[in-house]
């Protein structure tokens, strides 16, 4: 089915979107265009969506907007939109009086004509995604990228031939309603992530394992070896394919031997000589490696790696400044990304941490911190959790120095204040944005721009 057919035979139907984002905006106006009567609810005020809003009632919208947003949902068709839980009690009413709620990934699922290879996990999705996508790019496949990264793609299947490669970054929230699986799935890792929406870590790892629980018989699956959650999903594994990375054991897959990267024994390319530093993206890209197996050439893949710069806000080198390197790695939404992020260098750093509490705990920070860290700046609505989390670790002995400045301009250009030549400034949270910023993009951009104007 098309998505001109799909429409066609909805448009007799009650339609509601829940959320007017950037999600959701094509699909609305897609419907509209295609004749059905929707309305769009979304829990902020009519300013602060602005434009959007103006353009869906021009072209024939009814809005319900602010606070009772879903008051009295009556819709035949529900798309919601994905950092929405399914369960909530607007959603469960009206699905007992015969509403469908699916959401614009669910369709686009449905409708996809060409092969679909998605990424999920606690950390490293995106970069992953991308990866993939840099790799069949060079390869020469007509690729889409979208999920949670790219543009919304139910809006464009109508334009993906047979021969695409649609490649996805999925969240656990897209994926709690998913009924397909990718032809080829990743997961990149399991940790504590996103427990202030979930009910807790079960239900987290339940709605993830939906990226391969209704894969067929012939398509592959990459898991994490070293991760103690994704090795267990080898026992729920539906396809025939399974492809392993490790970078502590030689497995059917992807694995590190000293310092080169393999895949079932072929050398593809040796760890200095990948462009992004750290090696949580060396594991990133020994995933990426088993998902394109077959698809894309060792050679291919061993001059993208050589290449490829990174993704923004991603451990990003945004300036040197009098002899101080900054880096923005504001994507770092969990105290196990910040992790990595340290440790993507050989030098202590002078660390940028806060946000907004998640409900996952800090005190795995604390000794990482100490290790790798030689000046903490924290900041946000978590600049006290961090620091005790600091100062209550037991290998804390009055290092590293901490420095909380509330605001977060403030913060980072304290810590360029104890910058010195040859140091590196991590912008590294550990939180969500929300404390004061839209998302994880617009807080970097902020950062960069602060940086740059030093």
């Amino acid at each position: 089915m098309t998505l001109h057919e799909y429409i066609s035979s909805i448009k007799d139907k009650k339609v509601a979107v829940v959320g007017l984002g950037v999600s959701n905006a094509p699909l609305i106006e897609r419907l509209l265009n295609g004749g059905c009567s929707v309305r769009v609810c979304d829990r902020s005020a009519r300013e602060a969506i602005g434009v959007n809003a103006d353009k869906a009632e021009a072209m024939g919208a009814v809005l319900t907007l602010g606070e009772g947003y879903l008051d009295d949902l009556d819709a035949d068709i529900i798309f919601r939109t994905p950092g929405m839980r399914p369960d909530v009690p607007a959603f469960m009413a009206a699905r007992e009086k015969g509403s469908v709620i699916t959401s614009e990934m669910e369709v686009f699922f449905e409708l996809c004509p060409c092969r679909i290879i998605a990424v999920t996990g606690s950390d490293g999705k995106t970069t992953t995604t991308t990866i993939i996508s840099k790799l069949l790019e060079a390869a020469g496949y007509n690729v889409h990228v979208g999920g949670n990264i790219g543009t919304p793609l139910l809006c464009r299947v109508d334009d993906m031939k047979p021969d695409d490669i649609v490649v996805l970054e999925l969240s656990s929230f897209q994926l709690m309603t998913i009924s397909k699986s990718p032809d080829i799935a990743v997961v990149t890792n399991l940790a504590p992530n996103h427990l202030d929406i979930h009910t807790d870590m079960d239900e987290y790892t339940e709605a993830k394992k939906n990226i391969f629980k209704y894969q067929k018989k012939g398509d592959r699956l990459v898991l994490n070896m070293d991760n103690d959650i994704t090795r267990s999903f080898e026992m729920e594994k539906q396809c025939d394919e399974l492809f392993w990375f490790s970078r502590k054991t030689k497995v059917d897959g992807s694995y590190l031997d000293g310092d080169k990267v393999f895949f079932n024994g072929e050398a593809i390319i040796d760890t200095k000589d990948i462009l992004i530093p750290g090696v949580h993206n060396v594991e990133n890209y020994m995933a990426a490696f088993a998902a394109v197996h077959g698809l894309v050439s060792p050679d291919i893949c061993r001059k993208v790696a050589m290449e490829f710069g990174g993704v923004e806000h991603r451990i990003e080198l945004v300036r040197r400044f009098n002899g101080a390197s900054y880096y923005n790695d504001s994507i770092a939404s969990s105290p196990s990304r910040t992790i990595a992020g340290l440790r993507s260098f050989n030098k202590k750093v002078i660390l940028i941490a806060g946000g907004k509490d998640k409900g996952v705990p800090f005190d795995v920070l604390g000794d990482e911190v100490i290790n790798h860290v030689k000046t903490l700046v924290v900041t946000g609505f978590t600049a006290e959790k961090i620091r005790d989390a600091v100062l209550s670790a037991s290998s804390y002995n009055g290092q590293p120095e901490i420095i909380h400045e509330p605001d977060f301009k403030d913060a980072v250009i304290a810590a360029s204040k104890v910058a010195v030549e040859g140091d590196v400034v991590l912008l590294s949270p550990a939180c969500t944005s929300f404390d004061h910023f839209k998302n994880f993009a617009e807080r970097g951009n902020y950062f960069k721009e602060i940086v740059r104007s030093l």
